[in-house]
């Protein structure tokens, strides 16, 4: 009905009723501006001022808006590129961020070590029991059961040469000097790490951080010293149980599938397997513990408030444990084999 008239044809709005913005510029794009203009202004109209500023409101809006043009897509290649050099940049801060959180802990441990009263021996307890003994099941299920493959494999292996008896020496080996320290930072990285992210990140996102420093308490006296602790205590206890089950395992499968006996296989050990192997193994221990308890609690710091930073930070804490302690593992053994360890 509307096209049927010109532009100079009056409408009358005396009988609007309720106006909204949806209604304005309905009127807008049904009338015309100059039209609902003219209309508007004419001295017949009753309409009232806020209705008048409305629909004076929504024209301007409409004839000003312009779609926004597109920026051009950079090509892929640039992309790629731009990632990847986030990427490093990311990992080049948490690294500054991991060395400055290893020196406020190595100072808050120095600052403590001259006052025995501040040391929080109840908590270091409590993680003791929570890190160690809770996770000495699993480990040496795990080890065990990898030292029996291990020495099943070494014995399929070796059988062909006629070396089959060197079985016993691959699992020492490998368990002293690798798979135990290894498997059990693996899998402490994976269970203990998270758990101190979760706590502290929790506590974070609750404003529990904020009220301990309210109250004039130091969160890396209260909350992490007791956690790093705890972790250099118990991790090489459980290596020293994981290098035990691997080389037990290893021991069954050799019994029942080569015939070697317990006597034999130990004396194999105590002939061919010298200490320094025990203690390679051993001094990675509470290089990994102390990594590991560093990067769970500084994850958890990083949380901002909610349950999906909590997330994201506990996944990130696992990943980066598991990727330090591999990465370390694998300079230290370069280095003990330059040095003829």
């Amino acid at each position: 009905m509307v096209g049927q008239y010109d532009a100079n044809t009056d409408i009358d709005l005396n009988d609007l009723g309720a106006l909204d913005t949806a209604g304005a510029s309905l009127l807008v794009e049904l009338l015309g501006a100059e039209r609902l203009g003219r209309s508007t202004e004419h001295p017949d109209c009753r309409i009232s001022a806020a209705d008048r500023a409305l629909l004076h409101t929504v024209y301007c809006s409409l004839t000003d808006f312009c779609e926004p043009v597109r920026e051009p897509e950079e090509a892929a290649g640039i992309q790629l590129l731009e990632r990847i050099g986030r990427a490093v940049d990311a990992v080049w801060q948490d690294t500054l961020q991991l060395l400055g959180f290893v020196g406020l802990i190595l100072e808050t441990l120095a600052r403590g070590f001259f006052h025995p009263r501040r040391w929080r021996l109840t908590p270091t307890v409590a993680h003791i029991e929570q890190t160690g003994l809770d996770a000495a099941p699993i480990i040496a299920l795990l080890t065990f059961l990898v030292g029996a493959v291990v020495a099943f494999l070494g014995a399929t292996v070796l059988n062909k040469f006629g070396a089959s008896v060197f079985t016993v020496d691959l699992v020492a080996f490998s368990f002293l000097r690798e798979f135990g320290v290894l498997l059990t930072a693996i899998l402490m990285a994976g269970r203990t790490a998270s758990a101190f992210t979760a706590q502290i990140g929790s506590m974070k996102a609750n404003e529990e951080i904020d009220a301990i420093r309210t109250l004039g308490l130091d969160p890396m006296e209260l909350l992490v010293l007791p956690r790093v602790l705890a972790l250099l205590i118990a991790l090489p206890m459980l290596t020293f149980l994981a290098m035990l089950c691997g080389i037990v395992g290893g021991g069954v499968v050799c019994a029942f599938s080569l015939g070697i006996s317990p006597a034999m296989f130990l004396s194999l050990l105590q002939a061919d397997i010298g200490i320094q192997h025990f203690l390679v193994g051993m001094a990675k221990a509470p290089f990994f513990a102390f990594l590991i308890a560093a990067v769970g609690c500084l994850e958890g710091f990083k949380v901002s408030g909610s349950a999906e930073s909590v997330g994201a930070h506990t996944t990130s804490s696992v990943v980066q444990s598991i990727f330090i302690v591999i990465v370390l593992d694998a300079a230290a053994a370069l280095f003990f084999m330059e040095m003829g360890w």
